[in-house]
């Protein structure tokens, strides 16, 4: 892990639910004939137990409701689960069109109407650090994938953002002051998350001269920002251009023979925290990989965690974290309009079930979203991800926010580009500001 030159960084060179769709059947035909295979959703009627499984089984599952589940795919995931014995039946393609009225030539560090490449995000960190170097410093936290292979690649990249005093923005567990971390698109098809990232360096760093909110946080707390957490998706995902492909999983092809957007490790199943209970399939867009921390994103992310945040719990599922731990960690992902708190990899609760709770109702108060566990909020199990590793091995307050609603303009994995700035910004900047706020004591509010 390496800290970039402040005001420089160097550019290496050379889930959820439908909607309901009018004529859906008869685009699926229209893309049959075009020759392409784009990803739907498929309905699939299933009680509570069988969505937790299809979930365990690998099976991209989005929203769930009261006797069906569903599951995000092409038609071989149907005849997948057909073979199984259930009963997938067609509801909509996940695909938004061009939002009307975009470009259809979009900037060279843009793609679908707006959404920033990782080019264009690493060099925004580069110039927030030029016009602030009072305020922000960026560091490399490791390679992706593809760049351990050689095979061109990124590395992660976060900004530090406080107003420096001596011992601020280092990579240590005894800096003085509180540390909130937000963390985007560790999923790359979840687009709109990279974007609040943006915004949110923005509105810090250019409102701590103007912003009484934002120059209080900077005073007082260290915020790092992690906007692209797998660039190597986020690659795949913006090639697609004005039809971005579906990459959920990072770029490691190096398992299962996988085709497309079926290549690669999910990065929030592959945590050293309570790894192995999702998917074996490498095919699968849940799979774990071949072993916990497998993969370079999840060691530079894990790294990054353990040399900012102390350990400050017990290592059983009943130690709770104490009234005394700092840090808060927020991982954007899309969509449902949900707080996701820990536990994931079990139904029992964390021992700070009430204390999340409390914190989650005043993010809520901002964006109106539904608090719960992921048994609560998606409907089933997870292992290995990012919240439950912050919170299991460091006791660091971790939520996943899911960011967006099932269906309409701004619903979906591609919302329309105009809907960052229209509604997801203005409802979770409030919760933003609340969580950094909180990092001093969030088991005390």
């Amino acid at each position: 892990m390496r800290r970039a030159d402040e005001g420089q960084v160097v550019v290496e060179g050379c889930a959820r639910g439908g909607r309901s769709a009018g004529g859906g059947a008869g685009r699926r035909h229209r893309d049959r004939r075009a020759g392409r295979r784009r990803p739907v959703f498929w309905r699939v009627p299933a009680t509570a137990v069988q969505v937790a499984g299809l979930g365990r089984a690998g099976f991209d599952v989005g929203e769930s409701d009261a006797g069906a589940a569903y599951v995000v795919g092409d038609e071989s995931v149907a005849v997948r689960l057909r073979a199984l014995g259930y009963r997938p039946s067609y509801f909509d393609t996940v695909y938004k069109d061009l939002p009307a009225g975009s470009s259809r030539a979009a900037a060279a560090d843009t793609f679908y109407g707006g959404y920033r490449t990782v080019a264009a995000q690493e060099a925004h960190l580069a110039q927030v650090a030029a016009a602030h170097p009072d305020l922000a410093t960026v560091y490399d936290l490791g390679p992706s994938w593809k760049k351990t292979k050689g095979q061109g690649g990124h590395d992660l990249r976060a900004i530090c953002l406080s107003k420096k005093q001596a011992g601020d923005c280092a990579l240590s567990t005894t800096s003085p002051k509180p540390k909130f971390v937000l963390m985007a698109q560790i999923h790359p098809r979840e687009i709109s998350t990279g974007e609040l990232a943006w915004r949110w360096i923005d509105y810090l760093a250019d409102g701590y001269a103007s912003d009484a909110t934002a120059k209080s946080i900077l005073d007082t707390t260290e915020v790092w920002v992690i906007p692209i957490a797998n660039p190597d998706g986020v690659d795949v995902v913006a090639s697609g251009g004005n039809s971005p492909k579906l990459q959920r999983k990072n770029a490691d092809n190096s398992r299962g023979g996988c085709t497309g957007t079926n290549i690669g490790i999910d990065v929030n199943r592959n945590s050293t925290f309570q790894w192995g209970g999702d998917s074996n399939s490498p095919c699968a867009e849940t799979y774990q990989g071949a072993s916990a921390g497998s993969e370079p994103e999840t060691q530079a992310l894990e790294k990054f965690f353990r040399a900012i945040y102390p350990v400050q719990r017990g290592t059983g599922n009943d130690d709770p974290a104490p009234a005394t731990a700092r840090g808060t960690m927020i991982t954007l992902h899309s969509y449902g309009n949900d707080i996701v708190i820990p536990w994931g990899f079990t139904q029992a609760t964390s021992p700070n079930d009430a204390q999340y709770r409390k914190l989650g109702a005043k993010f809520t108060a901002s964006n109106g979203y539904v608090v719960g566990t992921n048994r609560e909020t998606v409907g089933y199990d997870t292992s290995g991800t990012t919240d439950d590793f912050t919170y299991g091995a460091l006791g660091v307050a971790g939520f996943t926010f899911e960011v967006g609603a099932s269906s309409g303009t701004c619903g979906g994995f591609l919302p329309r580009y105009s809907c960052v700035d229209s509604t997801f910004w203005p409802k979770n900047k409030g919760a933003f500001v609340t969580a950094a706020q909180a990092a001093a004591a969030p088991y005390r509010q």
